[in-house]
C-alpha cells in the first residue's frame, strides 16, 4: 500500500508493464537491423533473441559494433524451441520462402509472429505459389489455411484485425506507398477502376543487402531504370488489397524504377475520377477525412508534393493530391521510407496493435533533415 491506499493497477499497455520479449529473426539484413533499432528505442519491447544462419555463433556487439544492444547477445539457429524461450513476439525478416517454414512451429509454440516477408500476404496459397514460383518450386507447402488466417498488416487499414491475430503478414514497400493515396478513393467509388497506373521510385536499399550486381555503386549511381515493368510481384499484392477495399477486381498498372539513393520510395498513381467537378481541394479532404486519426500519415495542402527526404528515417507517409482538370485525371502522391513505413516500422506499428498500444508508440515521425 502506499499512503494508505493500493497502488494502482496498470492497463495493458501502460509503461508499468513489464517490456515484452521479441526475437527478431534474420537480424544482420536490413529489415532486422532497423527492427532492431526501433525496438531499443521502445519503451514496451525488448529485443532477446537474434536468428540467422549466415551469421549464427557471433557475437551481435562484434557482428553490428555501430549498434550495439546492451548484453552479450549471440546470433543464433532460429530454433523454434529456443525462440519460444526467448521471446513472446517474433519478427521475421527472411528473405521469401523461408519464413513459412518457421511460422507453424512458432505458432505452436504460442508465439505471435510479424512476418516481414511475402510468404503469408496472399489469402491463397495457390495465388502465391504462381507469384513467387521460383521459391514455390523448392518448397512443398500444405499451409493455406494459415495463408487465408494471417492478416495483412497495412497498420492504418486493418487496426482491429491485427490486434486480434497471431500472424500478421506486413505489406511491401511499393504496396503500402502504393494503396495508402489509392484506397480512400477506391472505397468511397471516387474514381473509376480501369487504367489505374503507379509509377514508382525506390533505392537500392529495397534490394536488400546481399550483393547484387544491379546495386553496385557503379551500376546504379547517375542512373535511373525501370525494372520489373510488366508482371512485378508487388502488382498482385497491390491488387489483392485494393480489391477487397474496392468490393470486387481490380487491376493495376505497376513499374518501379530504381533511383541512386540509398533509402525512400515515391508512389504516384494516376486515376480518372467519376466527377469531373472534384477539385484537388475536394480530394485532399477525402484523405484528410479517412487519416485523421492517424499522425503517421500526414496529408500536405494542395500544391504542396512530397519528397523523400522528409520521410527519411521515419515512420511517416506524406501524401499529396492534383488534379488536371483537361483530363479528369487524379494524381496522388506518396512518400515513405521504404525500411520503416515501407518495412520495419510497419512492423512495429503491428506490434503495437497486438499488444493494445498506441499504434505508433515508440516510433520516430520527425526526420533528421536535410
Amino acid at each position: 500500500m502506499i499512503n494508505g491506499k493500493e497502488p494502482p493497477i496498470p492497463a495493458k499497455g501502460s509503461n508499468m508493464t513489464s517490456k515484452k520479449r521479441v526475437a527478431v529473426i534474420g537480424a544482420s539484413g536490413y529489415g532486422g537491423l532497423q527492427s532492431i533499432r526501433l525496438l531499443q528505442n521502445h519503451p514496451n519491447f525488448k529485443v532477446s533473441f537474434l536468428g540467422g544462419k549466415r551469421s549464427s555463433g557471433k557475437l551481435w556487439n562484434d557482428l553490428c559494433p555501430f549498434m550495439p544492444i546492451p548484453g552479450e547477445l549471440t546470433v543464433e539457429e532460429p530454433d523454434p524451441i529456443r525462440i519460444s524461450q526467448a521471446a513472446d513476439f517474433a519478427i521475421l525478416s527472411l528473405p521469401n520462402g523461408q519464413a513459412c517454414s518457421l511460422v507453424p512451429k512458432l505458432l505452436d509454440k504460442g508465439l505471435r509472429v510479424v512476418d516481414l516477408s511475402a510468404d503469408f500476404r496472399y489469402r491463397s496459397l495457390d495465388q502465391w505459389a504462381k507469384v513467387y514460383s521460383q521459391e514455390s518450386s523448392a518448397l512443398l507447402r500444405e499451409d493455406s489455411a494459415l495463408c487465408n488466417e494471417a492478416v495483412y498488416g497495412l497498420a492504418e487499414w486493418k487496426e482491429r484485425e491485427i490486434s486480434d491475430a497471431s500472424l500478421v503478414a506486413a505489406p511491401g514497400c511499393f504496396p503500402t506507398a502504393s494503396l495508402l493515396p489509392l484506397l480512400p478513393f477506391l472505397k468511397q467509388g471516387l474514381i473509376e477502376e480501369e487504367g489505374i497506373i503507379i509509377d514508382a521510385k525506390t533505392g537500392t536499399s529495397g534490394g536488400g543487402r546481399v550483393p547484387k550486381e544491379v546495386f553496385l555503386l557503379s551500376e546504379a549511381s547517375e542512373s535511373i531504370s525501370p525494372y520489373g515493368v510488366v508482371g512485378h510481384r508487388h502488382t498482385s499484392e497491390i491488387e489483392q488489397f485494393a480489391s477487397e477495399v474496392a468490393g470486387h477486381e481490380i487491376q493495376v498498372q505497376f513499374t518501379p524504377h530504381l533511383i541512386p539513393m540509398v533509402r525512400g520510395l515515391l508512389a504516384t498513381v494516376y486515376a480518372r475520377l467519376r466527377d469531373p467537378c472534384l477539385t484537388a481541394a475536394d480530394c485532399t479532404t477525402v484523405l484528410e477525412a479517412i487519416y485523421r486519426n492517424h499522425e503517421t500519415v500526414q496529408v500536405l495542402p494542395v500544391g504542396q508534393y512530397p519528397a523523400t527526404k522528409w520521410v527519411k528515417h521515419t515512420n511517416k507517409a506524406l501524401l499529396s493530391v492534383q488534379v488536371e482538370p483537361r483530363t479528369s485525371r487524379l494524381i496522388l502522391m506518396c512518400a515513405i521510407d521504404n525500411l520503416i513505413k515501407g518495412q520495419a516500422g510497419q512492423g512495429i506499428q503491428c506490434l503495437n496493435l497486438m499488444e493494445d498500444h498506441p499504434i505508433n508508440k515508440g516510433l520516430p515521425i520527425v526526420p533528421f533533415y536535410p
